[in-house]
């Protein structure tokens, strides 16, 4: 590394790579080492523990202190010298330890989780895998090894998805997952190659600049100052695309959000790591990277993009009854949220809302799958024929599941975003920043907060709906099956002690002293560009009472309409449900026009291929072998022939001549006289 680096300084860098070796260390000792041991599941545990205990080392040494930039020449183009090495800002430092904080956790949940699976060793490899290419990826200070990373990823993301490769519906979850992301990182390549080519480097520091985390950039409020000159409209506006298919395929925004719910196909435990706290926020955390790059008009764009895919994924939420994805379509809804929140300006906000909502989903998830778990021994037990992931056959658990029921309720609070939560002040920063930002905008961007307030309104909604149906009331099942056999629980230490751990993060004083100011809390402070304790507006007053106090009566009405059922109901058929229920039709417009139309156009290339290349090819064949066997029998016949010919005429003059070559003297004679004879007519004839 950098030779010149303080000495303090250099001893940062070294602990952020241990940090972010260790767990590619478990993976390799796990592979290599340890086969199918029960073991491995604690290696990769004890290295994560490592990983967070330097991270959080790392991360007090630099936050909001000073950027630590170490590197050295990795290898040369040309006269071009790219440098490979460490970045340690703000934005790199959180993320540092928000994975391993939130990583940690869900190795130790997984070694009870997965501990009868056949495939527990080979999970926790991926796990390790996982857990290192995200860590390395959030502290690269250049692109090439930052899209290295983003594909590992993605990779190893594919791997965990299809963890039980034997189900088909596994199988087609990843290679959509895979196939998604593929687009997005098409849109990432195309944008790094469009900055090397302005700036001639791939080292983001020197491309976007760096002062604690975004400020005073080389790319200023989307104004791009390339040294080779100006960058022209059609170029920002090409990589600005390209980084938007990238943010929009990772952290599943309209329209390439369809993979996540089907994603939730591999284990809950996955779900909790990579789909709702770390990997899809990959795609934020790269907007927080690249977003000097956007001006008003392309900030404008993520904004309107943002809302209407919180919007779009609550409303399908609402009808949804496979917890999982349920839960799956409130973190589209939330990772909507953050990037609305890039595009109205609230960076900090929204990174705020990325660390927040990584431990309520987090929590949520676990909860979901001891859900999962305890309907699934139920089913085997009593030999029934049920999805255990289905909300209508529970109920009544909360007297079953005390403490999970408790960490169920803490979460889905943060998730709604009520006081004395987490998600209240990261949340309702957002609402307020957006109302802030909509001021003097045209009328149709003045929609854009009301969106989102109203999106809000109906995350409560579906939040409560999820918790009393689970929760609440009877138990379903048992209703309508008296005689089964139930024996439910919490589960050991390994379940209780991520679910406690994860709670309590969900609260106020991890993030501020202040419950109810969001300007007060660290994280904000961070990264804010602007001093946020001033209120300048009624906004920072009307929005967090409107949101609150509208949001309790809607879970109040949740909880009459699925409990107590003696007031007003939802219909269950019509319009709007359908579309609800069918997730908007956009996988059955993708099944039956994009992928048909794909399919139509790969068998039309097939049948091209077959009928008219390799026709043309088998034809020209057909006229080569037909031509060669012209020549071949003129070759024999007439060339052939004709030397053949000369050569018989040849041999009979010399057979006719030799005849004259006997050693006769008087057959000499004979022939010089018909010699004389002949010479003797020719010239009688000629005079």
């Amino acid at each position: 590394m950098n030779p010149t680096l303080p000495y303090n300084d250099a001893q940062t860098v070294t602990l952020a790579i241990i940090a972010v070796v260790l767990p590619f260390a478990a993976f390799v000792v796990n592979f290599l080492l340890l086969g199918k041991s029960k073991a491995s599941g604690w290696v990769s545990t004890l290295a994560i523990l490592a990983s967070k205990v330097l991270a959080a080392n790392v991360f007090f040494k630099v936050w909001d202190n000073h950027t630590i930039h170490a590197q050295q020449v990795w290898f040369t183009i040309g006269a071009t010298k790219v440098q490979a090495g460490i970045l340690l800002n703000n934005l790199s430092v959180l993320m540092l330890l928000l994975v391993s904080v939130i990583a940690l956790p869900v190795h130790i949940y997984s070694t009870a989780y997965m501990k009868d699976d056949e495939g527990y060793s080979r999970y926790f490899r991926y796990l390790s895998l996982f857990c290192f290419s995200m860590l390395a990826l959030v502290v690269v200070d250049n692109l090439i090894l930052l899209y290295a990373f983003w594909e590992v990823v993605g990779f190893s993301s594919y791997l965990l998805i299809g963890f039980w490769f034997t189900r088909e519906s596994a199988i087609m979850a990843n290679k959509k997952a895979f196939i998604m992301n593929r687009i997005g990182d098409i849109g990432l390549l195309i944008a790094i190659l469009i900055l090397f080519v302005q700036y001639r480097t791939f080292d983001i520091e020197q491309i976007f600049g760096n002062k604690g985390s975004i400020v005073n950039s080389v790319i200023t409020n989307g104004q791009w100052i390339s040294r080779l000159g100006s960058v022209p409209a059609l170029w920002q506006y090409i990589a600005v695309g390209g980084i938007f298919l990238a943010v929009a395929a990772k952290s599943a925004q309209f329209p390439l959000h369809t993979w996540l719910p089907d994603a939730m196909e591999g284990p809950t435990s996955v779900s909790a790591l990579i789909h709702a706290a770390t990997m899809v926020a990959a795609g934020v955390f790269l907007l927080g990277r690249f977003y000097p790059m956007f001006n008003g008009t392309e900030l404008t764009i993520l904004a309107i993009i943002g809302c209407f895919t919180a919007f779009m994924a609550a409303t399908i939420a609402l009808t949804q009854n496979d917890l999982k994805r349920i839960l799956a379509y409130s973190t589209i809804s939330q990772l909507g949220f953050m990037v609305m929140a890039m595009g109205v300006g609230a960076y900090s906000s929204s990174l705020f809302h990325l660390a927040t909502h990584a431990f309520f989903k987090c929590l949520l998830f676990l909860v979901a799958g001891i859900v999962i778990h305890q309907m699934k021994h139920i089913k085997d037990d009593n030999n029934l024929d049920i999805d255990p992931q289905n909300i209508l056959h529970m109920g009544g658990l909360r007297k079953k599941l005390p403490l999970t029921f408790i960490a169920a309720l803490i979460g889905g609070l943060a998730l709604v975003g009520l006081p004395l939560t987490s998600g209240y002040l990261s949340k309702d920063g957002i609402l307020i920043q957006a109302f802030d930002w909509s001021d003097g905008k045209a009328d149709i961007l003045k929609l854009v907060p009301y969106v989102a307030l109203f999106t809000s309104w109906l995350t409560a909604f579906y939040v409560a709906r999820l918790i009393v149906k689970v929760f609440f009331g009877d138990f379903r099942l048992q209703k309508m099956n008296p005689q089964i056999h139930i024996h439910m629980g919490d589960g050991g230490w390994q379940y209780k002690v991520p679910l406690v751990f994860l709670a309590i993060c969900c609260l106020f004083p991890v993030f501020s002293y202040s419950p109810v100011f969001y300007e007060d809390a660290w994280l904000n402070k961070g990264f804010a560009k602007v001093n946020f304790l001033a209120r300048e507006n009624m906004y920072h007053y009307i929005i967090p009472v409107l949101v609150n106090v509208l949001s309790v009566v809607v879970m109040y009405g949740a909880y009459v309409v699925y409990v107590k059922r003696n007031s007003w109901s939802f219909p269950q058929t019509g319009l709007l449900f359908r579309i609800s229920f069918n997730e908007w039709y956009i996988d059955t417009f993708y099944n039956r026009v994009i992928v048909r139309f794909v399919m139509w156009l790969s068998y039309a290339s097939y049948w091209f291929d077959r009928k008219v290349i390799d026709g043309l090819v088998n034809l020209v064949e057909k006229i080569g072998i037909a031509l060669a066997g012209i020549a071949a029998w003129f070759d024999k016949h007439i060339v052939d022939g004709f030397l053949h010919l000369i050569a018989d005429i040849v041999h009979g003059i010399g057979g006719f001549a030799r005849r004259f070559q006997g050693g006769k003297i008087q057959y000499y004679l004979y022939s010089m006289l018909l010699v004389l004879v002949t010479v003797f007519i020719l010239k009688l004839i000629w005079t």
